[in-house]
């Protein structure tokens, strides 16, 4: 049974979240990227929630939670997911971060690492490349001068290459873009311009997965190079998918996402009867 709730923050912001599968299960949480909200991992709930407590949430500024008034920082969001983990009831879990959602797993590992028993990044690094904030700077230039639409028409066809505009995920996610305010977009940009959480990732004591998307352009080797160094970490490369593998290629995705939980972040764990 799903149940939605909201978490309401010391400075007045409100996230939107959801809880899927059994109470007494192992606890997985979701972060979803820049641009997206909860809904980018519909595709998985089934399958995890019959086995896993399923917790997901909307990013500031993102879907249904709040917009930041000004910019933000990875150590604001990672604080962010701690207090959905709080309003949750959940003291530890396995983390999933998409793209963004990467280094604000990161923060909040920094901050409690005994909270997290594994990590797993989709399409997300540690450190941002040199150059991002002139790329970020120029994308906020855009949604302030010309709306979100074309950030959303710029962008779907870079995260899904091979999906034509027309298909029906294209168009999911050129609306779920849309619909992100202006103001959340750019709060983002601020920190995705330049961040370096390479020292939380070094500092993982849990097992760790880097998934990445082969068509996603440098970062099948960019993960492999800041995660796949980490003691017993694993990395895989999803053919096929773009920037979101969850969404473009859902059932490769969560069989390798599954196979992780079952054999390394939850081993022994049973689906409930």
């Amino acid at each position: 049974m799903t149940h939605p709730f909201q978490v309401t923050r010391p400075d007045g912001c409100r996230l939107q979240a959801r809880l899927d599968g059994p109470e007494e299960a192992p606890c997985v949480v979701l972060v979803n990227s820049v641009l997206t909200d909860l809904a980018v991992w519909d595709a998985q709930i089934p399958a995890l929630a019959a086995r896993y407590r399923v917790l997901r949430y909307d990013q500031r500024g993102h879907g249904g939670s709040d917009a930041p008034e000004g910019a933000m920082d990875f150590d604001r969001y990672g604080a962010d997911l701690l207090a959905v983990m709080d309003g949750a009831g959940v003291d530890r879990c396995a983390v999933v971060g998409l793209s963004m959602g990467c280094p604000t797993a990161l923060a909040a590992t920094a901050a409690a690492p005994h909270r997290f028993a594994a990590f797993v990044a989709v399409d997300g690094v540690a450190r941002s490349a040199p150059g991002r904030e002139a790329f970020w700077a120029e994308r906020r230039d855009t949604a302030r001068r010309d709306g979100m639409q074309a950030i959303a028409d710029s962008t779907a066809p870079r995260w899904l290459p091979g999906l034509a505009p027309e298909a029906e995920q294209s168009q999911r996610l050129r609306r779920m873009i849309a619909a992100t305010p202006v103001a959340g977009f750019a709060a983002a940009t601020h920190a995705l311009g330049a961040y370096d959480h390479a020292a939380a990732a070094a500092a993982l004591a849990c097992p760790v997965l880097a998934i990445a998307g082969a068509e996603d352009g440098a970062m099948p080797e960019a993960m492999a190079r800041q995660f796949g160094g980490l003691p017993g970490a694993q990395t895989a490369v999803i053919p096929g998918a773009g920037h979101l593998p969850n969404f473009q290629t859902p059932d490769a995705f969560t069989r390798v996402l599954l196979a992780f939980l079952d054999g390394k972040a939850f081993q022994g764990t049973k689906e409930p009867a």
